[in-house]
């Protein structure tokens, strides 16, 4: 799960990583007020769970009261498009007016869970900025990566590392040192997947402050994160993935036209793979999961069937702990109740799998039955035409 900016900022403070002062601002009549309290010059910034958004004119510096106005009305409402956003954009519903600050030097500084060696890995640059991204495509040799060992913990050594590497002064390097041992405590005890700052600047006072926050959690561990579970907002995510947690199943849209349903997610994995080989592209990712009812299939199969771009459905089940009857009885069931109006394909093998072909072909209904995985991915090929 994804926060914004400025709750991210919260959590940094409350772990004593240094901020500028900001204010939260959802109408354009608060720009006054913050102007007030921070003073001039003002960062404007828009707060949406995308990068890039310097780039897309979603970040704003105003030197006066009118340009502070100015910036506020351009950016609230607005669809900002970024590279992370994909063409359709975000829209803008609140941004951050921050207090300005001496800018010195940018730096980039990130803690990610590297999967290839089991570390929670500390990414770090001198070259922070809109630009990150050109700098790890065309000179990554500029991107200092140390690996922690999380059974240990941040060590001296790993700190030293990284400060000998970036050519901090020793005033910074104390402060810096600081940082990684608070910015690893919050890591941690956040079940934290990202943590980034670009940019963490160094000021003419020699500072360094966190002029950006990007937090992402693994939302396996929100039942022990109250707070940072409230911190969701159901607006930056999509709404049938939200209704589909409502129901304990695993859905992710995505661009293709062919919806499919599966129980297991390696299962899901190998269908999107059939429905590509098919010349098709999946319109989503759906997992049931081993336990499901025939409730929970009829509300996956209503979650599948309102995403206008679903051109046809397949359903590749193997009957385990979730029976082929009880899937069947649910695929009529959400047939009947919701209305047909896109082909379906119904692959199934496992328990109670020649009932559950039975009450397909006596529901009446217009289902396509498959019996291998090859049947299921011709027949769906004849659906996408």
């Amino acid at each position: 799960m994804k926060i914004h900016e400025y709750q991210a900022k919260e959590l940094f403070r409350s772990f004593n990583i240094p901020v500028p002062n900001g204010m939260l601002c959802e109408t354009p009549e608060a720009i006054t007020e913050a102007v007030e309290k921070l003073g001039l010059p003002l960062a404007v910034k828009a707060q949406v769970h995308a990068g890039g958004r310097g780039k897309g004119g979603g970040v704003r510096v105003a030197k006066t009261m009118d340009e502070a106005v100015e910036a506020v009305n351009a950016i609230l409402g607005m669809k900002l498009v970024t590279q992370q956003t994909g063409a359709e954009g975000r829209t803008v519903n609140k941004v951050l007016a921050e207090q300005g600050v001496s800018i010195a030097k940018e730096l980039y500084l990130s803690f990610i869970v590297n999967r290839d060696d089991a570390t929670i890995t500390i990414m770090a640059s001198q070259d922070g900025g809109m630009d990150i991204e050109e700098v790890a495509a065309s000179t990554p040799e500029r991107i200092i990566k140390v690996g922690i060992n999380p059974l240990l913990g941040i060590q001296g050594y790993h700190i030293r590392q990284v400060c000998i590497a970036l050519q901090l002064q020793p005033a910074v390097a104390k402060q810096y040192g600081a940082m990684l041992r608070n910015l690893y405590k919050l890591f941690i005890s956040h079940d934290c997947s990202l943590l980034e700052i670009n940019p963490l600047i160094i000021t003419e006072e020699d500072t360094l402050i966190a002029l950006d926050a990007k937090f992402d959690v693994d939302s396996n561990g929100l039942y022990r994160l109250p707070a940072v579970a409230a911190m969701r907002d159901p607006l930056e995510e999509d709404a049938n993935e939200l209704e589909a947690a409502k129901y304990d199943l695993n859905y992710i849209k995505l661009d293709g036209t062919i919806g499919n349903m599966v129980n297991g997610a390696g299962l899901a994995m190998a269908t999107m793979d059939i429905i590509k080989q098919a010349g098709a592209e999946p319109a989503n990712f759906l997992d049931v999961g081993g336990g499901a009812d025939a409730e929970k299939v009829e509300n996956g199969f209503r979650i599948i069937l309102s995403d206008p771009n679903v051109k046809g459905i397949l359903i590749n089940i193997f009957g385990g702990i979730l029976r082929c009857d009880v899937l069947a009885q649910g695929v009529v069931q959400a047939a009947k109740s919701i209305g047909l109006s896109v082909p379906v394909v119904v692959r199934m093998e496992g328990t109670n799998v020649e009932r559950g072909r039975e009450i397909l072909a006596e529901s009446g209904l217009d289902l396509i039955n498959a019996v291998t995985l090859s049947d299921a991915a011709e027949k769906v090929a004849a659906i996408t035409g």
